[in-house]
């Protein structure tokens, strides 16, 4: 009979949710006040909540109580990429470009196609690059603060499957790595996929708390750190060059890998070193071009210590055997002729236009951000709820992310991230314009 009735309950709420009756934000009786007002066990109303959380219909918050759930909004908002309808304004995900950019992808075919070994890219190339095109990079490498030679340097495709491939190689399941306590979500679905443990750091005057991160490592068996010291996703801030040493000073006391995650440091002009520079016999440097010349370019690139690159380099044959030869030769070709400075140094600029855009449009708004950088984290006061403002911008055409897929803890922070690179000025504009009005309605 108990189990009837428990049933019946679950069912009723799911009915009211899903016909309207009970709308999205609002909060439910609690545990207790269930259990009561419906004459069952304490256990029994615990149960109802949890099944209705299972069904997602439902979700419940340390310390503020159980809410109903806008349904209404896309699976997966903000936590895949999906495809954005030709009426929807992204500020979900950045893929920053610049007129002019389509001109020089077909000025460099026309160059491949007149000159050069065509037939070299019809055939399989060594797993992390040719020697010559690993020697360009880690050139490269050498702006950024970074002096290596090719030997430490292979090629990807992409900076998310250098992370992939580093921890594939160096990592095994059940491996605990420490991240922030809000990070990059695509490193999220790589620790899930691999069955790595992420331990969360709170965040503590820009830069991780690394007094809770040494502590930590003296209660758990750490493996890995894996961070962005410079321009960090999605806050925004740059780690300073003290924190830097402490940090890499933890890692050499725990013997613990460093994996620094560097897809948007070209954003910033004169950062302090990288870890791969202060500590290049435990760190994983990951980059590429996806960011500071074209997303579709999947062209990355990492550096490491070089008794790691063999294991580095398998992972790689395991996953795609090689990068496409004509992709890393126009790439190589541009970091050569000094098109990827010049991009890089343009897209500095164009970031820094669009923070002013968003400072003068959301003032009155408290936001985080780097005056440099192609995003913004918008937290919300505490009665205001992410979904609600989500369904309404996406009512107003729309898209932009929420702390759900950025979130390493349990407790899920209302918040909005907003990626400020994928629209033209003036449609960002607008944009910003109505994400102001509607977080103000949600406010007042």
């Amino acid at each position: 009979m108990a189990k009837a009735r428990y049933k019946q309950l679950v069912d009723r709420f799911a009915v009211d949710i899903r016909t309207g009756r009970l709308p999205p934000g609002t909060r439910l009786a609690t545990h207790r006040q269930l259990a009561a007002q419906q004459g069952i066990a304490l256990t029994t109303a615990t149960r109802i909540y949890a099944e209705l959380e299972t069904m997602g219909l439902v979700s419940g918050e340390p310390g503020r109580g159980t809410f109903v759930r806008d349904t209404s909004l896309p699976s997966g908002l903000g936590i895949d990429q999906h495809a954005v309808a030709l009426d929807m304004v992204d500020l979900n995900f950045n893929s920053p470009a610049l007129p002019g950019q389509t001109e020089l992808l077909r000025e460099a075919l026309r160059q491949l196609a007149s000159a050069g070994d065509l037939e070299g890219f019809l055939r399989y190339q060594p797993h992390g690059g040719r020697p010559h095109e690993r020697g360009i990079v880690a050139h490269h490498l050498k702006s950024r603060g970074i002096d290596v030679d090719g030997n430490r340097v292979l090629i990807v495709n992409g900076a998310q499957h250098g992370l992939a491939v580093c921890a594939m190689a160096l990592l095994h399941p059940g491996d605990v790595v420490a991240t922030d306590a809000l990070t990059y979500p695509g490193f999220k679905v790589l620790a899930d996929a691999l069955h790595l443990e992420l331990l969360p750091i709170h965040t503590a005057d820009q830069g991780p708390d690394l007094d809770a991160l040494a502590r930590q490592c003296t209660r758990r068996r750490v493996r890995a750190i894996y961070t962005m010291p410079t321009l960090h996703n999605p806050l925004g801030w740059v780690m300073s060059l003290d924190k830097r040493r402490e940090l890499v000073s933890i890692a050499r006391q725990h013997d613990l890998i460093l994996i620094e995650d560097a897809a948007y440091a070209f954003l910033v002009a004169e950062p302090p070193a990288p870890l791969a520079t202060l500590a290049p016999e435990r760190t994983v440097y990951v980059s590429g071009l996806s960011k500071s010349v074209a997303t579709g370019l999947r062209l990355g690139f990492l550096s490491a210590p070089e008794d790691w690159i063999p294991s580095i380099a398998r992972a790689i044959r395991a996953t795609t055997w090689n990068t496409p030869a004509l992709i890393t030769t126009i790439g190589c070709r541009w970091i050569e002729d000094g098109t990827v400075a010049r991009l890089e140094q343009e897209k500095r600029r164009d970031a820094a236009v669009r923070q002013q855009i968003a400072g003068s449009l959301l003032s009155g708004i408290p936001f985080l951000s780097h005056p440099t950088s192609y995003f913004l984290w918008i937290p919300l006061g505490e009665e205001v709820r992410a979904e609600q403002v989500l369904r309404d911008l996406l009512q107003e055409k729309i898209s932009v992310s929420s702390a759900k897929p950025f979130a390493t803890t349990d407790h899920v922070p209302h918040a909005l991230r907003l990626a400020l690179g994928s629209v033209e000025h003036e449609a960002l504009r607008l944009a910003l314009n109505t994400v102001r009005r509607v977080i103000r309605n949600h406010t007042f």
